[in-house]
């Protein structure tokens, strides 16, 4: 509850500060974020576990600046990417983990869909050489 309350209080500050002032943070070189699961074109009940995975940087929660860190976001459903100089969006298709957490349980409904993975800094914001990983469709039944 309490990292819950501060990524929104951060992403609310962070959405209200000027641009000029919110700088990417660079990420590490070489990093990489990925599905451990599901796998691209898995079939999957309506709820399922999804595992992130990361290799060349830390994950820390929203809030806790370190170099080389960040936290993972889960994009359901995204045609076409944010402005990667803003605070990530929070909404239906943009889940925000500012906990620092690597797995969760997501519930779609039945169809085809969509996932990505986008790590973002300590105020949401994508790194400068943005760590985003490749689109994946699941099958959800």
């Amino acid at each position: 509850m309490k990292h819950a309350l501060l990524s929104s209080l951060l992403l609310v500050t962070a959405s209200l500060l000027p641009s000029s002032l919110l700088a990417a943070t660079p990420s590490a070189a070489g990093a990489d974020v990925y599905f451990v699961q599901p796998k691209d074109g898995e079939t999957v009940p309506e709820t399922f576990k999804v595992v992130f995975g990361l290799k060349g940087m830390d994950v820390a929660p929203a809030g806790d600046n370190q170099p080389n860190s960040g936290h993972h976001h889960l994009l359901i459903d995204v045609d076409s990417l944010v402005d990667f100089a803003l605070p990530l969006p929070a909404n239906d298709n943009v889940k925000h983990f500012g906990g620092g957490q690597t797995e969760t349980l997501l519930t779609l409904p039945k169809g085809k869909h969509t996932l990505q993975l986008l790590l973002a800094d300590f105020v949401h914001i994508p790194h400068d050489k943005p760590v985003l990983s490749q689109k994946i469709t699941i099958n959800v039944q």
